[in-house]
């Protein structure tokens, strides 16, 4: 929450140096997947879908724009900094919204992702909320469930952070925001050394594991922080692998993500008891990272994934 805050503090110094062009223009028609959306003005009553992209839309002071949020208390634990910046904003749905939960908000603004609140071919999708005036914008990262395109990069992010700037007028913010996150990112990989160790990101499952290839956030966190991602030639987001493939590509280290009923130390038990696995660097050295799942998915928080790993990588 410190980098919210800082990031605010920013948005003054910059702001007087912005240009009448970077106020935005109504209508305005943005690119989101393989769609256009277009705005005539921004949102009034706008939802966001899970803990990262509601946590982006707070860091831009949007809370004046919601309607509410959903997502959240269903799935994962909200820390007491989450819940100060949340009071007063509703929570639709503690897991799915229906399509009636956001007409009955008046909501005129999705931001969701596939994978992240969408499903292909579910009864929420811009193809079933634009005819009833409701926007989607979709988190960049889960475009690859509905579209080819290259490996997720922290690129991605930026670009949801400059676009929710452009769509709600507040480019300042969005662009002080952005520095911030590339100044501390910059700061972490001036001390990073050559070698990087071989990396596993487990999220959760036994009979087989629920990781990220090289479309989901994880690849390009476990890059940034000098880590070699094992299975950066996955064309995959979040995706299920078997174990075989773990032991065969032997991690040196491996990232937990903690959320959900499952806590990260159940997560690391199962590992180290785990027959199959006894063979893997990482978990016969006993080396484990875990970082929280706001961290590992697209948002403001993923430069402290990326802190947190950089020194779990590269303890000297």
């Amino acid at each position: 929450m410190k980098l919210i805050r800082l990031a605010l503090g920013l948005c003054a110094l910059l702001g007087a140096q912005l240009t009448l062009a970077d106020t935005t223009q109504y209508p305005l028609t943005i690119k989101s997947c393989n769609r256009e959306v277009t705005f005539t003005h921004a949102p009034e009553h706008a939802v966001s879908h899970d803990i990262n992209m509601t946590q982006m839309m707070l860091a831009l002071g949007l809370k004046p724009h919601m309607a509410g949020y959903s997502g959240i208390s269903g799935w994962k634990a909200v820390t007491p900094e989450m819940k100060v910046i949340l009071d007063g904003l509703p929570e639709l749905a503690s897991k799915y919204p229906s399509v009636e939960t956001l007409l009955n908000a008046n909501v005129d603004f999705f931001f969701a992702g596939w994978d992240y609140g969408m499903r292909v071919g579910g009864d929420l999708t811009p193809q079933t909320l634009t005819p009833l005036g409701i926007n989607v914008y979709e988190l960049t990262e889960s475009c690859a469930f509905v579209m080819k395109r290259p490996a997720a990069s922290m690129q991605d992010t930026y670009n949801d952070l400059r676009n929710l700037g452009k769509i709600f007028n507040v480019q300042d913010r969005a662009t002080a925001l952005i520095v911030q996150m590339q100044q501390k990112i910059a700061e972490v990989q001036t001390s990073l050394p050559a070698t990087k160790p071989r990396v596993f990101l487990y999220d959760s499952g036994e009979d087989r594991a629920m990781t990220s290839g090289k479309l989901g956030i994880p690849h390009a966190l476990i890059e940034a922080a000098g880590g070699n991602d094992i299975l950066s030639d996955i064309d995959a987001s979040w995706t299920r692998i078997n174990w075989e493939t773990v032991v065969e590509r032997n991690p040196e280290v491996i990232v937990i993500v903690d959320y959900s009923e499952v806590s990260a130390e159940q997560k690391q038990h199962f590992l180290q008891t785990n027959p199959a696995l006894q063979s893997v660097d990482a978990i016969r050295n006993n080396r484990f990272i875990v970082i929280p799942y706001v961290q590992a998915t697209p948002g403001i928080d993923n430069v402290l994934a990326i802190e947190t790993m950089a020194k779990g990588f590269h303890p000297q």
